[in-house]
């Protein structure tokens, strides 16, 4: 039985890997004074052509191949293939003390699901971390993770970090490369499982080449990840913008066509630009609902009692009949705006506030009736969106090893 197992990514480390390993040797050692617990050393090997799996073999770590290429995809096959119940994962070029992560365990068998190292609470040694990651992309990018998903991890993309087995299958970590970073947090944050943050210490790296990291490549496939698991911001808070300003012009222009408005010449052109929120709003919120469902069905989305009691009231049959009304007025409403022009002999319209309104609702509820069908597939083919969805329960905090010997004696 193995307790911890620290996992390390590999692509052709020759020459930094013995140091690691000896290190990561050092940190099962402390780990095992201080907690009682056994580990094992994991290389998951992306395909090395230098001799870093005999290496690896020699100093008794034990080598998992991983086909795919990229550092997510290395980390997520050692992953799967480790036996320990903690997991520790460091990378392969010495810029990171694997006895940072003896307070990390410390912090799981208290309770934390992940935990994270960070260089800004801990240090970073002169020559490890370029000025520009140092001050601009890690700051910005760990501030926009604050920002969209509510944690208060400092560093992002610490790459020492230690996090439960458990925790790990319940993420279902996809990014192949330095997204996986982010990834980790993000899924980890919407899964409100508990998040610590102890120092670490980041080192200049051994290797005599340069490091995998792209900067600029690395740090548009960080971004891309926290827009692509932020429906709120991407879809939801640009839909209530733009319905909200929509229906405030709209508002002006009907109290314009009634001959209550404040504004003595409202322009038709505003008109037009409402409409034409609303219509854009409405989609957007769709999307939002739509990824929201789908971040619940694939299980990195908590299902919030919120959501569930919208759910309730939002199925694929209210959506159908919300939208059938709706392209029913906005057809009533154009038609009565035909009979009036064709009356008045086809003249030019004094007002389009009818016709905008008409033609706004007749959009709004096409969108609803294939919105919900959208929303209906994506919630796997049932009128009630989160019907088999069970509710994310905590996982409650681990017991430190002796504290259930002492339970099973007595």
């Amino acid at each position: 039985m193995v307790d911890v197992s620290i996992v390390i990514p590999c692509l052709n480390e020759a020459l930094c890997l013995a140091h690691c390993i000896e290190n990561a040797k050092a940190a099962l050692a402390e780990i095992a004074r201080e907690h009682g617990l056994s580990g094992e050393i994991v290389i998951a090997d992306n395909g090395s052509t230098d001799g870093s799996q005999q290496i690896a073999r020699d100093l008794g770590a034990r080598v998992v191949a991983v086909a795919q290429r990229g550092y997510g995809a290395a980390l997520i096959g050692g992953f799967s293939e480790a036996r320990g119940r903690y997991l520790v994962m460091g990378d392969a070029d010495g810029s990171y003390d694997f006895l940072d992560a003896v307070p990390m365990i410390a912090r799981l068998i208290d309770g934390a699901d992940l935990c994270m190292g960070s260089r800004f609470l801990g240090e970073i040694k002169p020559g490890a971390m370029p000025w520009k990651n140092r001050y601009i992309g890690n700051p910005v990018l760990s501030g926009i993770l604050r920002l969209l998903f509510r944690t208060h991890v400092h560093d992002a993309h610490c790459g020492i970090r230690a996090l439960t087995k458990e925790c790990f299958t319940r993420l279902r970590l996809s990014g192949s490369g330095m997204e996986f970073a982010s990834e980790m947090v993000i899924k980890a944050a919407l899964l409100k499982v508990r998040i610590d943050e102890t120092p670490a210490t980041l080192y200049p790296d051994l290797r005599d080449r340069a490091p995998h990291l792209r900067p600029w490549r690395d740090g548009w496939r960080h971004l891309r990840y926290l827009l692509m698991l932020s429906p709120t911001w991407v879809f939801a808070i640009p839909a209530a913008v733009a319905i909200l300003l929509g229906l405030a012009i709209l508002l002006l222009s009907g109290l314009h066509f009634f001959g209550l408005s404040p504004i003595a010449n409202f322009g038709t052109s505003w008109t037009i630009f409402a409409g034409a929120l609303v219509g854009i709003g409405h989609t957007s919120a769709l999307l939002a609902a739509a990824t929201h469902l789908y971040g619940v069905r694939q299980g990195y989305r908590v299902a919030t009692r919120r959501s569930r009691k919208l759910a309730r009231a939002i199925t694929l049959e209210t959506m159908l009949a919300t939208g059938a009304t709706a392209v029913a007025a906005g057809v009533a409403l154009l038609a009565a705006v035909a009979i009036y022009w064709s009356a008045t002999g086809f003249d030019q319209l004094a007002n389009i506030f009818p016709v905008v309104a008409g033609t706004a609702l007749v959009v709004i509820g096409s969108q609803n009736i294939l919105g919900g069908f959208l929303l209906a597939i994506v919630g796997g083919n049932e009128a009630a969106f989160f019907q088999d969805v069970p509710a994310a329960q905590p996982r409650p905090a681990e017991p430190h090893p002796a504290e259930a010997d002492r339970a099973r004696a007595a």
